[in-house]
């Protein structure tokens, strides 16, 4: 494929890598019984605790009703909790229990191990450059 064929092309391959990652993830994190959405929830409120709901779609790429479904399935398996009051302003906050915090070491080790397996062979000043690169394509649109 010419350069110009495969520059036209970029998004494709960029939702088909999607795609197949979120495929891996999917089959190995059902193990523990977590989906990819409610992984990257759990994800989200490890890197930010306290985050109000809006900040958390933000951060997992979804909308505020398609993240209230994935909390209403964490908070009810105890994986998470919602504050019965706000700290500030009038979103309440959110944050994992301990049992939450557990799953998700799990669940990082299996989504580490599915990047691995995705750059393998990949020498490490390539893997550098795709993450500079794949930041500047996000950074271009938004």
């Amino acid at each position: 494929m010419s350069q110009e064929g495969v520059s036209r092309r970029i998004g494709y391959l960029i939702k088909q890598a999607d795609q197949a990652f979120r495929r891996s993830c999917e089959e190995r994190l059902r193990e523990l019984g977590l989906s990819m959405s409610q992984y990257a929830v759990l994800r989200a409120l490890a890197d930010a605790p306290g985050a109000p709901a809006a900040e958390l779609a933000r951060r997992t790429f979804v909308t505020r009703q398609s993240l209230r479904d994935v909390l209403s399935g964490l908070t009810a398996a105890g994986l998470a909790s919602v504050a019965a009051r706000p700290t500030t302003g009038r979103a309440l906050p959110i944050t994992l229990t301990e049992a939450g915090q557990t799953l998700l070491d799990q669940a990082d080790t299996i989504v580490l191990d599915v990047e691995e397996r995705m750059i393998t062979g990949l020498p490490p000043s390539d893997v550098h450059k795709l993450a500079s690169l794949l930041t500047a394509c996000t950074r271009n649109l938004t």
